[in-house]
């Protein structure tokens, strides 16, 4: 029996984009890709958001029409082994029950890449990023409401239009706006005509997989981590965006399978999909950072440091006075 790849692929595809994704509110390039390639002129990207990417290792084919193509990052799943293969391919309800776990890997891996192209590579104006200011709790400090209202200000401040603003929360964050005001959160969790209910202009969405800031000092600067890098930092961050700042483009979807295997007494099916998003010109993208300092190694004793020296200089200052109190007195 050969596979109707066709309805295996239609299934999948559907509802790949659900109402609580934060890539049903990105620019899409589809229109713009051909052969599993985004072309940047048609699409208006600035080439210039390549260079130290830290997303994609993105090889970009140039060519002499200045039409310079970038190919489909590839997404591939799990093979699985499908007992009686035929009765899913009719039945609805055994075809989803196999797809279903396909389509979830699909859906993470290719938004937890598009969290990470959109969140910036370091604080600048075009770029911000905003350190949170509440408690300390765990080695970092908690998210507050107000660190929403600082990035809008300077969302306001690069000219970032106010329409279709959002902002992708990380659960962490979650709990820290409703540990603050649960009614209030309770309200932006909500979606009305198919958008999130707004609070200081962005639309709110949650995601788990996020991008990783980290610091070589207390005093330098953050910069985001690299994609897919291990590491011991902690950092919670929320990423934020303005809809026409950010794109993601999908090729082909592809089903590979290997039917009646005698080994495994059934069928092996995989699935593979093209995809890449990323900023459009390194504006209108921010984030928010619940810095983790127990992490930094260089910060703690440069403090002690520090304060070991500023003691000193305190002491000295105390026993010098003091000597120059006690001369005066013995004239």
């Amino acid at each position: 029996m050969a596979l109707n790849k066709q309805i295996w692929v239609s299934q999948l595809k559907e509802n790949f984009y659900p109402e609580r994704n934060f890539l049903t509110k990105v620019t899409d390039f589809t229109d713009d890709v051909d052969a599993n390639t985004l072309h940047i002129a048609s699409a208006g990207i600035d080439p210039k958001v390549l260079i130290n990417n830290k997303t994609y290792p993105i090889k970009v084919i140039e060519r002499e029409d200045q039409d310079n193509q970038i190919p489909l990052d590839t997404f591939d799943t799990e093979n699985t082994v499908v007992r009686h293969i035929e009765e899913a391919e009719y039945s609805y309800g055994k075809l989803e029950s196999v797809i279903r776990q396909h389509r979830l890997t699909l859906q993470t891996s290719t938004a937890q890449k598009a969290i990470h192209a959109f969140a910036p590579l370091n604080d600048t104006p075009d770029t911000p990023i905003v350190e949170t200011t509440g408690e300390v709790v765990n080695g970092r400090k908690r998210m507050k409401f107000a660190d929403i209202l600082t990035l809008k200000e300077k969302f306001d401040n690069a000219l970032v239009p106010l329409n279709d603003r959002y902002i992708v929360l990380h659960p962490t964050h979650v709990t820290d706006l409703m540990l603050e005001d649960l009614q209030l959160f309770k309200d932006l969790t909500e979606i009305r005509d198919g958008e999130p209910i707004k609070f200081a202009g962005f639309g709110t969405f949650q995601f788990p997989y996020m991008p990783k800031y980290s610091r070589t000092g207390p005093e330098d600067p953050l910069t985001k981590s690299d994609f897919n890098v291990e590491s011991k930092n902690a950092s919670i961050v929320s990423v934020a965006f303005q809809k026409y700042e950010v794109m993601k483009a999908d090729g082909t979807l592809d089903m590979f399978s290997r039917l009646d295997d005698p080994e495994e007494r059934g069928s092996i099916i995989g699935f593979q999909k093209r995809f890449i998003a990323m900023p459009i010109r390194n504006k209108g993208i921010g984030a928010i950072v619940s810095v983790d300092e127990s992490q930094n190694t260089s910060a703690a004793p440069l403090k002690t440091q520090k304060s070991m020296m500023q003691n000193e200089t305190l002491n000295k200052t105390l026993s010098e006075s003091k000597e120059d109190d006690e001369q005066g007195e013995l004239e």
